[in-house]
């Protein structure tokens, strides 16, 4: 299985190099954009919700 991953991450691999570098600086946009956005909302989540919890553990409110 994991041979199987790491030939397909291979080819990608190869595919994505032999594209202009144009390209490959459009497709990494497309791809790290959403993907960042993602993360970044995500860890802002995370430390909402534990902001919230602590405030409620000490018995102060949010502002």
């Amino acid at each position: 299985m994991m041979r199987a991953v790491a030939d397909w991450w291979d080819a990608i691999e190869l595919w994505i190099t032999q594209l202009p570098f144009s390209m490959q600086v459009v497709l990494a946009v497309l791809v790290m954009l959403p993907l960042c956005w993602g993360a970044a909302a995500g860890v802002d989540r995370m430390v909402d919700l534990v902001v919230d919890r602590v405030s409620v553990r000490r018995g102060t409110g949010r502002d």
